[in-house]
């Protein structure tokens, strides 16, 4: 009687965080020009509220040779529930080793601790530094991972109270990592002080076609990263996704293109990427603003995400 009342409570207080939210959206490319009173380090692509507010942050990070503008409608999404979303351009092409975009992601953490992104916002929205959350797809997870745990040259000052990896990748074909590594393979040896969410994709590590290996290779996947993860920390997988079905439903260029073309997909992208979206509003709604409700609604099956779940596991 005790579960089946409080799965109702959270139903009752649990909003649809799979759908766009109540927020106006406002987007904007800002560039690391020196026009700027204070230029970003990188390129950056922000999805604010338009709307008067003190805002959480999340600093989303792109996947490997990806655009942050294939991420427009992921954070769009978490924008519209109330959180600004900041997407950087880390690189345009890069070799194996993600040392580079890792002391990126650190000169862009201590610029943002400069007060560096409130003078690109509008007057009444502000930005609330004491709850910031970090994610990253792909390579971008693993870079997301490695800042947290220390392995920028940089130092950095602010604190990341949530960790999310979206299909994080540590390496390439055959399992094998790339500099600098971050998986150790030790059960719960990442020692973050953070709540962790990752998201896994079922067809991630499944080819394409037989000239392609795997986007997202057994050994180096979401399950190695959530096999290190310390609770707090949670795991989604869904079921009949790819590792590129969180992007955009249209991504130009060459790039854009061939994001189709590289990896195993689902049916069309918007079910997962309305998934990933939802999940993480429920996570940082969970741990930056103390209101469980949408993630336990998720957890207890009273919220239905737009995928089939294979894998639903919390580390309390």
């Amino acid at each position: 009687m005790a579960a089946s009342t409080a799965a109702a409570a959270a139903a009752a207080a649990a909003t649809n965080v799979f759908e766009i939210g109540s927020y106006r959206t406002l987007v904007q490319r800002v560039e690391s020009s020196s026009v700027l009173p204070a230029p970003p380090p990188k390129p950056l692509l922000i999805a604010s509220p338009s709307e008067a507010g003190d805002f959480p942050i999340l600093i989303f990070l792109h996947g490997y040779l990806l655009f942050n503008s294939f991420y427009s409608q992921l954070i769009q999404h978490v924008a519209s529930h109330g959180f600004i979303a900041i997407a950087p351009q880390l690189y345009t092409l890069a070799g194996p080793d993600a040392s580079e975009e890792i002391n990126s992601m650190a000169a862009i953490t201590n610029w943002l601790s400069n007060g560096g992104l409130q003078g690109l916002l509008p007057a009444h929205v502000r930005s609330n530094l004491s709850k910031l959350g970090l994610a990253g797809h792909s390579r971008g997870g693993k870079t997301a991972f490695a800042l947290a745990l220390g392995k920028a040259a940089i130092a950095t000052t602010l604190k990341f109270s949530v960790i999310i990896g979206v299909d994080p990748v540590d390496g390439m074909d055959k399992g094998k990592q790339t500099p600098p590594p971050v998986l150790t393979y030790v059960p719960h040896s990442f020692n973050l002080d953070a709540a962790v969410m990752v998201i896994g994709s079922g067809l991630g590590e499944v080819k394409k076609n037989p000239l392609f290996p795997p986007c997202a290779p057994k050994g180096v996947n979401h399950e190695d990263f959530f096999r290190e993860c310390r609770p707090p920390a949670c795991h989604f997988v869904a079921k009949d996704y790819g590792h590129l079905d969180v992007l955009d439903d249209v991504t130009e260029g060459i790039r854009g293109r061939t994001s189709y073309c590289l990896c195993k997909n689902g049916k069309s992208r918007e079910p997962m990427r309305k998934f990933v979206g939802g999940i993480v509003v429920a996570f940082m709604k969970a741990y930056l603003n103390g209101d469980e409700s949408d993630l336990i609604a998720v957890k207890d099956g009273v919220e239905t995400p737009p995928v089939e779940l294979q894998t639903v596991e919390f580390l309390p």
